[in-house]
C-alpha cells in the first residue's frame, strides 16, 4: 500500500492504513472517483494491482460499484454492525459479503531482465475481482477486533476521514499530519500570534 499523498492529476490519498478506508477517502473534500482512468489510479495506488497491470475492464459501470461498495463500507466502519438492529446496515453487510465472494485479481511472480521478482497480475481483471479485493479488506477489518479498535475519525476542523490509529500509545489525532496536523498547527500559530498582539 503506498503512504501519504499521491501527487497526481487524481489528489488521491492513501495515508488510512487499509484500502477499504483509503477508498473512503475518495469522497473527501469532493469526489474523486470520477472516471474510470482515476479509479485505476487509485487501485495502483491503493497497491491492490500493480503499477503498469491491464485494467481494461474498469469502466463507468466499474467506477459506479466502488462508489457503491464505498458508501457501504462507510455505513459499517462509522456504525455497530454487530449490535445494530436489521436495516441498512444489514443491507451494506448483505452487499459487502456478496461482493467480498468474488476471487480476487490473481497475482503472479515473474523475473525482470535481471533476475529479480515483480508482482504482475495472472490476467486483466474483472470489476468484481477489483471489488473482491477492496470487500475482503473491509471483512477483515470488521471482523478483527484489535483492527476495529484501531478505528479512529480526523479531529481536523471539517475532516470526516477514518483511519487506522497504529501510533506508539494510540495518540494519532489526524487522518494525516501533512495535511489536516499541518492545518491545526497553523491555526493554532495564527490564534497564538494575534492574542500576543492583543
Amino acid at each position: 500500500m503506498a503512504a501519504g499523498i499521491v501527487s497526481s492529476d487524481y489528489d488521491l490519498r492513501f495515508d488510512s492504513g487499509r484500502a477499504c478506508l483509503d477508498l473512503l477517502a475518495t469522497a473527501h473534500p469532493v469526489e474523486r472517483l470520477d472516471s474510470p482512468a482515476c479509479l485505476r489510479a487509485w487501485l495502483v495506488g491503493a497497491g491492490l494491482v500493480p503499477e503498469g497491470a491491464r485494467l481494461g475492464r474498469v469502466d463507468p459501470a466499474c467506477v459506479v460499484a466502488f462508489r457503491e461498495l464505498r458508501a457501504d463500507i462507510d455505513r459499517l466502519v462509522r456504525g455497530e454492525p454487530a449490535t445494530s438492529e436489521a436495516g441498512p446496515l444489514d443491507a451494506a453487510l448483505a452487499r459487502l459479503n456478496t461482493l467480498a465472494v468474488a476471487a480476487p485479481p490473481a497475482p503472479r511472480a515473474v523475473r525482470t531482465a535481471d533476475g529479480g521478482l515483480v508482482r504482475v497480475l495472472h490476467t486483466d481483471p474483472p470489476g468484481p475481482a477489483l471489488l473482491a479485493a477492496v470487500a475482503r479488506d473491509a471483512v477483515e477489518l470488521l471482523t478483527d477486533p484489535v483492527a476495529r479498535s484501531c478505528i479512529r475519525q480526523c479531529e481536523g476542523d471539517n475532516c470526516p476521514l477514518i483511519y487506522l490509529d497504529t501510533s506508539r500509545g494510540r495518540r494519532r489525532r489526524w487522518c494525516s499530519s501533512e495535511v489536516c496536523g499541518n492545518r491545526e498547527r497553523v491555526a493554532r500559530h495564527r490564534r497564538r500570534t494575534a492574542l500576543a498582539r492583543a
